[in-house]
Formats: structure tokens, C-alpha cells, sequence
């Protein structure tokens, strides 16, 4: 489940409380990776809904990873774990979870945080965000020439992210992406399998089936 040629296609990255239905709508429409995220203090809530997303991707054979929370990935032993700037050290995430964990690394717009990312042992590095976005409305603005760069560079999957959308989004995979990390593109859409597959199509275009 954690090889790194199944790191490709439609990143999903949940928004909101009760995740677990739109998660089920997005997997059916092709998503091949899952994001817990959740920025509240609801210790309980986390570990509840953490846990259904769980059995829910074991059922589509889709790794779940946890955003940010370290501790909350090894007590679930789920696929993994996604690390920003103000996070856990990578070397302290794979001495914990283990060297089959999936750990995805924040990189922005630096080509170099890729690169040490990639020395440290990540399974993939994420770059963006390239478009505006609604979630991260103040973060830097990445070029698809660092995907170029860390193609060129880089032996790791590569993750675009921020503002994608069917749209836009087959750009940044000519230009590298692995896969498309996508939140309001997918779960903002009244017809969340409809939007999930219509990404995934861009991947069948490219020749590229997730």
C-alpha cells in the first residue's frame, strides 16, 4: 500500500466535521490518497472520525495519513503522517512510524526543503500553492518551474496543492506533479464523486491511470 508508484493521482485532503461520507463520494470517484485534517482541540472527535476514515480507505485499499499529528498517526497506526514547517522532525516521524510509513513533507515553493526532505528519508515532497486558495489564503506562491526542478532532481513522488482544479490542474501535472492535493475542489462541490473523477480524468488523459 505505501509503494511509492501508487503515490499517483487525486490527493484528497478533508475539510470539516463527519468527513467520512464526502470521503466515501471522493473514493468512489478515484481518489488514490486521504488527508485527515482537523485543526480543532476535539481530541475525541479526531480519533473517532480518524478512525472511520480509517476503515474506510481500508476498504478502497487507499493509504489515510494524518496532517500534522504525529502522535494521533502511530496511535492509529494509519498509512502516515504529512508534516508542515512547525511540525515534528522527519528523522523523529520514520523513527516512529516506521520505514513502510508514508511521510509527505511541506515544501512551498523551496526547492531545497525538497531536497533535504528527500536526503531525510520522505516519501514525497508537496509544493504550492500554485492558484489561489480558500484554505491557505496566505500561502506562498509556488511556480510549476519548481516542479520541473524537483523532477529533474528529485527520485520522489511530487505533490501540487493550492487552488487546483480540473482545470488548471493538467498543467501542473506536464510540469511534474505525481499527484493534484485538492480540499475545496473536491469536497466544495455539491457532486463530490462527479468532481473527484473529473481530476482523475486528467491523470487518464496524460496516459497516466492512478
Amino acid at each position: 500500500m505505501t509503494s511509492a508508484h501508487l503515490l499517483r493521482g487525486l490527493y484528497v485532503i478533508t475539510n470539516g466535521p463527519n468527513p467520512a461520507p464526502r470521503v466515501e463520494s471522493a473514493l468512489s470517484g478515484g481518489a488514490r490518497l486521504v488527508q485527515y485534517r482537523d485543526k480543532t482541540e476535539d481530541r475525541a472527535r479526531q480519533r473517532r472520525e480518524a478512525l472511520a476514515l480509517q476503515a474506510l480507505c481500508r476498504d478502497f485499499s487507499v493509504p489515510l495519513i494524518i496532517n500534522d499529528d504525529l502522535l494521533l498517526a502511530a496511535e492509529l497506526c494509519t498509512a502516515g503522517v504529512h508534516l508542515g514547517r512547525d511540525d515534528p522532525p522527519l528523522a523523529e516521524a520514520r523513527k516512529m512510524l516506521g520505514p513502510e510509513a508514508i511521510i509527505g513533507v511541506s515544501c512551498y515553493n523551496r526547492l531545497e526543503r525538497a531536497m533535504a526532505a528527500a536526503q531525510g528519508g520522505a516519501s514525497y515532497v508537496a509544493f504550492g500553492r500554485f492558484f489561489p486558495s480558500g484554505t491557505k489564503p496566505l500561502a506562498v506562491q509556488a511556480h510549476p518551474d519548481v516542479l520541473r526542478e524537483a523532477r529533474r532532481t528529485l527520485g520522489l513522488p511530487l505533490v501540487a496543492i493550492g487552488g487546483i482544479s480540473p482545470e488548471n490542474g493538467g498543467a501542473l501535472i506536464e510540469a511534474g506533479a505525481d499527484m493534484l492535493a485538492v480540499v475545496g475542489g473536491v469536497f466544495g462541490q455539491a457532486d463530490v464523486r462527479g468532481a473527484a473523477r473529473a481530476f482523475t480524468s486528467l491523470f487518464e488523459k496524460g496516459g497516466v491511470t492512478p
